[in-house]
C-alpha cells in the first residue's frame, strides 16, 4: 500500500510538472513573435500566391502576409498606418516616385548584381536605387492578322506605319487621360521622335484611330474578335488574351517603352530582415522565372532568365540594343498631367474634325500634283495642322501647373486661361490650313494656277 501510494503521488507529481512545463512553453511560443513579412501590393492573386509559396518554401519558418491596395491609395494607407507594412511590391511608377521623394522607403541593401537599372536606353530602376524593377510590360501593337489580311494592311513595323490612311478605323488609340496605361505612349513617340514629330505623329495616328476612352482589357477583346485589326497596348494584356487562345499577336515596334513594376522596402518596416529577404527573392533567378507562368506571362527584369525563356517570348535586352533614344523617365513623369490635357485638346476634343482636315490636305496634295508652289503651300498647311501650342521648353516650365498626386487632381479652373489660349491657338492654325487647302483645290480644278 506505501508503494502503491508513493507510485500515485510521484504519478500526481509527474503531471503536474508535465501540465506546468506545457504551460510555460505554450506561454513561452505566444510571446514570440511569428516571423512574417507584410507585402502591400495591387498584383492580382494568379500572381501573388506564386510568389507567396516559392518565398515560404525557400524561407520556412517565415510567413507573407499580403495588404490588397490600389496604386492610388498606397500613400494615403502608409502614411495612416505607420510602421505596419514592410515591402511595397506594385505596377505603379509615379507613384514610387512620389513616395521616394516623400522619404518613405529605407535604402535598399540586397545584391543587384546581374541587374540593369535599364533596359538599353530606358531606365526601369530608381538611380539612387530606393526601388527597383521587378518586372516590365512593353508597349506596341495586338495585331489581329486574319483581319488585316481580309483588309490588305502590311504588317506595322514602325509607329509611322500607322498614319497610312488604310488604317483609318482599323485601329484603336487608348486616350492617355483616361486609360491608366497610356500616359508612357506619349513620350514614348515625343522622345523617340522629338518633340514637334512626335506630337505630329500622335495626331496623324489619333486621327485614324478609334480612340479607347477606358479599360485597357476591351483592347484585347476588340482585336480578338476581329472588331478592328490593330490595338496600340501593353504587352500583358494581350498576352494574358494570347494565352486564353485568343487569336491575336503582340508586336513591339522598333521605337519602344516599358512600363515597370517596382519593390520596396518602407523605411519604418516593421520586420525589416523579412523584408530583404523577400525583396531578394523576387529579384533572383527563381522569382523572376515565376514570371514566364502561362498564368503570369510577364516580362523579368533579369536578362540571365531569358536563357531559358518558353517559345516565342520576347527578350527585351536583345531588342534593346537597337533602341534609338535614351528615354528621360523622370520628365515623363514630370509631363505626364500636361501631355494627357495636349492629347485631349489636340486630338480627343476634336477627332472628326482632325480627320476630316488631314483627309482635306490628302486630297490637296493629290489636286496640287507636280506643282512646286502648290505643294509647299500644301506642306505648310500640314504643318499648320499638326502645329503644337508649346515648345518642349515651355511644356517643361508648366508641367508643374497639371501634376496630380494620390490626394486629387489640380482645380480645374486654375489652369482654364491658359487652356482656353492652347485651343484657340490650334483652332487658329487649323483654320488657315483648311483655307490654304480649300484655296490649293480650287485653283487645281479651275485652272488658275501660276
Amino acid at each position: 500500500m506505501i508503494r502503491t501510494s508513493l507510485s500515485i503521488g510521484k504519478l500526481v507529481s509527474s503531471f503536474v510538472i508535465s501540465t506546468a512545463l506545457t504551460l510555460c512553453a505554450t506561454q513561452a511560443a505566444a510571446e514570440t513573435p511569428v516571423r512574417k513579412v507584410v507585402v502591400m501590393t495591387s498584383y492580382p492573386e494568379e500572381v501573388v500566391s506564386r510568389f507567396e509559396a516559392g518565398f515560404e518554401k525557400t524561407h520556412p519558418g517565415t510567413r507573407v502576409e499580403i495588404v490588397w491596395r490600389r496604386s492610388g491609395d498606397a500613400a494615403t494607407y502608409l502614411r495612416e498606418q505607420p510602421g505596419r507594412i514592410d515591402v511595397y511590391w506594385t505596377p505603379a511608377q509615379r507613384g514610387f516616385a512620389m513616395l521616394a521623394k516623400d522619404g518613405a522607403f529605407a535604402p535598399l541593401s540586397i545584391a543587384m548584381k546581374g541587374l540593369p537599372n535599364k533596359v538599353g536606353g530606358f531606365p526601369i530602376s530608381d538611380p539612387a536605387l530606393r526601388y527597383v524593377a521587378t518586372e516590365i510590360a512593353g508597349f506596341g501593337f495586338a495585331l489581329n492578322t486574319q483581319r488585316m489580311k481580309e483588309r490588305g494592311l502590311p504588317e506595322p513595323k514602325q509607329w509611322t506605319d500607322l498614319t497610312d490612311a488604310r488604317w483609318q478605323d482599323e485601329l484603336i488609340f487608348p486616350i492617355p487621360g483616361k486609360v491608366g496605361f497610356a500616359p508612357p505612349i506619349v513620350e514614348i513617340i515625343t522622345q523617340g521622335y522629338g518633340w514637334k514629330k512626335g506630337w505630329t505623329l500622335l495626331q496623324q495616328i489619333g486621327a485614324n484611330a478609334q480612340p479607347l476612352e477606358e479599360g485597357g482589357p476591351n483592347i484585347a477583346d476588340e482585336v480578338a474578335k476581329g472588331r478592328v485589326s490593330l490595338g496600340v497596348s501593353i504587352d500583358f494584356f494581350i498576352k494574358s488574351a494570347m494565352a486564353n487562345g485568343a487569336p491575336v499577336r503582340f508586336v513591339y515596334p522598333g521605337i519602344t517603352g516599358y512600363s515597370p513594376a517596382h519593390v520596396a522596402i518602407l523605411k519604418d518596416a516593421p520586420h525589416p530582415e523579412a523584408a530583404k529577404a523577400f525583396t531578394q527573392y523576387v529579384l533572383s533567378d527563381e522569382g523572376q522565372r515565376i514570371l514566364f507562368h502561362p498564368d503570369i506571362r510577364k516580362q523579368p527584369v533579369r536578362p540571365s532568365v531569358y536563357k531559358a525563356m518558353p517559345a516565342g517570348y520576347y527578350d527585351p535586352f536583345t531588342a534593346a540594343a537597337a533602341m534609338p533614344y535614351r528615354f528621360d523617365t523622370q520628365g515623363a513623369l514630370h509631363r505626364q498631367g500636361l501631355n494627357n490635357t495636349l492629347f485631349d485638346i489636340m486630338v480627343s476634343e476634336r477627332h472628326q474634325r482632325l480627320r476630316e482636315l488631314l483627309a482635306m490636305l490628302a486630297d490637296a496634295e493629290h489636286a496640287a500634283g507636280n506643282d512646286r508652289a502648290l505643294r509647299n503651300d500644301v506642306q505648310h498647311a500640314r504643318r499648320l495642322a499638326t502645329e503644337i501650342p508649346l515648345s518642349r521648353k515651355e511644356a517643361d516650365r508648366l508641367a508643374n501647373r497639371f501634376m496630380s498626386n494620390f490626394e486629387g487632381e489640380p482645380q480645374p479652373e486654375a489652369n482654364a486661361a491658359l487652356l482656353n489660349a492652347w485651343r484657340e491657338k490650334v483652332h487658329a492654325h487649323r483654320q488657315q490650313a483648311e483655307q490654304i487647302a480649300q484655296r490649293v483645290i480650287a485653283q487645281r480644278r479651275e485652272g488658275m494656277h501660276p
